[in-house]
């Protein structure tokens, strides 16, 4: 009787065989265009969420923010943090709590594939906020 083996490191984005996906990308063959409808699908969620609240601010604000995100071996996506500059924080101080819902809304997804392999990965999902 074969065990089945697990594999709980955490494997670079780039290098695993197959990379995380949604359902709608799943019929999607080329690895890169499948690695591209990930990165679209994932910006197009957290953009969504993002468009559902009403920021106020005292200045014009145009920055990215860093998400770093972990995508457990099972699916499930786990926001790691939230890297943004001190304007951003004092001006939008509510932002960190809306991109940890955002990101606990997204539903559980297909994990990065290593040799057959379910695998944790991580990524590093850039949102540029501008705000007038």
């Amino acid at each position: 009787m074969k065990k089945n083996q697990v594999l709980d490191t955490l494997v670079n984005f780039s290098s695993v065989d197959t990379s995380p996906s949604f359902k709608v990308c799943d019929s999607i063959i080329d690895k890169q265009k499948k690695s591209d409808c990930f990165r679209t699908t994932i910006h197009q969620k957290i953009g969504m969420e993002l468009h559902k609240h009403e920021f106020s601010l005292k200045n014009p604000i145009s920055e990215i923010v860093y998400v770093d995100l972990l995508i457990n071996s099972k699916g499930k996506i786990i926001l790691e943090t939230i890297e943004s500059s001190e304007n951003m924080k004092i001006q939008l101080p509510k932002l960190a709590a809306i991109l940890k819902v955002s990101v606990a809304s997204i539903p559980s997804i297909y994990p990065a594939i290593k040799r057959g392999i379910p695998v944790t990965t991580k990524y590093r999902l850039p949102i540029k906020i501008e705000l007038k």
